[in-house]
C-alpha cells in the first residue's frame, strides 16, 4: 500500500480545510473527525495558574510564534503516536498557524480520516490536539485592553520528547 497522507505544518497562511481534507481523503474514506481551535474575543472563565487574570476578559489578537524545525518535528511525533494507537487512521493533518491573529481567527487544525467512523477517528483527533498541547513548543501572547501577557499553554515534555 502507499503511504498514507500525513501533514504537519507551521504556517502564517488562512487555514484551507477544505484543501487540507483533500490531501488526506482516500478513495477508501468515509469519515473524517476535524478539531479547529479559534481566538476567543472574550474568555468567561476566570484565569488559572497558566493564565492569571482577575476574571473574564477581553482579547485583541494574540500573537503566536514557534521554532519551526523542532514544532514540525514534534507534530511529525504526534502523527507516528497516531498511527501507532490508531491503524485504521488513513490521512493525518496537524496545521498550527502562527503570527499576529484575531478574535475568530482558526489557529490550529487537527483532522484525521479512516475508512468509518467507528474506527477510532474521534479519539485520534482528540489526542491529535491534546497531544500538540503537550510536547509541540508553540507559544502565544495575548494582547487586550488590560496589556498583553504570554499564555502558558500545557506544554510539558517528558524526558526524550
Amino acid at each position: 500500500m502507499a503511504s498514507l497522507p500525513t501533514i504537519f505544518s507551521i504556517t502564517e497562511s488562512e487555514l484551507d480545510l477544505n484543501d487540507l481534507l483533500a490531501q488526506i481523503t482516500l478513495p477508501s474514506t468515509g469519515a473524517a473527525a476535524i478539531f479547529t481551535g479559534m481566538v476567543r474575543g472574550e474568555t468567561l472563565r476566570h484565569g488559572s495558574a497558566q493564565a492569571p487574570r482577575d476574571g473574564p476578559h477581553e482579547t485583541a489578537y494574540l500573537e503566536y510564534e514557534a521554532y519551526v524545525p523542532m514544532a514540525e518535528a514534534k507534530m511529525k511525533q504526534v502523527a507516528d503516536e497516531i498511527r501507532a494507537k490508531w491503524p485504521s487512521v488513513e490521512g493525518i493533518a496537524i496545521v498550527q498557524r502562527i503570527g499576529k491573529l484575531y478574535p475568530r481567527t482558526p489557529t490550529v487544525l487537527i483532522a484525521c480520516t479512516a475508512a468509518h467512523r467507528d474506527t477510532g477517528v474521534f479519539e485520534a483527533a482528540r489526542y491529535g490536539i491534546d497531544r500538540l498541547k503537550e510536547i509541540v513548543p508553540i507559544w502565544k501572547k495575548e494582547f487586550g485592553p488590560n496589556g498583553e501577557f504570554w499564555v502558558e499553554g500545557e506544554y510539558i515534555p517528558k524526558p526524550g520528547e
